[in-house]
């Protein structure tokens, strides 16, 4: 067993879309119209696999979605991590094309991590294992 695809909740695809592609460097894998109120099955992934864990930019329109993602929020909780190889150089390019982090780059022991707002209703966290 292995995990094929996850979710992030995001309150509008289309932004979603534009920060994970043009921001974080993730690529289209599939998207596939999914309802008359232009929802879709909008997975990405990484350039480095394209074969490799699907990231479904799920909408949030389930009642309970919202009011889960702004407590995690409020209590700057983020729900999504991904591994980079340098949070700083990574903190440093994204910090230059306008992205808001919360938590700046901070040593953790056995990880360095930041934590960023994604624009759609979450925070995503950075992390690099220390070696």
């Amino acid at each position: 067993m292995r995990i094929h695809v996850t979710s992030v909740l995001v309150s509008n695809q289309e932004e979603a879309l534009r920060f994970y592609s043009d921001k974080l460097g993730f690529v289209v894998k599939n998207d596939i119209p999914i309802s008359e109120a232009g929802d879709r099955w909008l997975t990405l992934v990484s350039p480095e696999d394209p074969d490799g864990v699907e990231l479904l930019l799920e909408p949030d329109g389930h009642p309970a979605a919202k009011p889960w993602k702004e407590a995690l929020v409020n209590d700057g909780i983020p729900f999504t991590q991904f591994l980079v190889t340098d949070v700083q150089a990574e903190f440093e390019r994204l910090r230059d094309l306008g992205v808001r982090f919360v938590q700046e780059p901070a040593s953790m022991g056995p990880v360095t991590t930041a934590v960023l707002d994604d624009t759609c209703g979450n925070l995503i966290q950075l992390v690099q294992m220390n070696q």
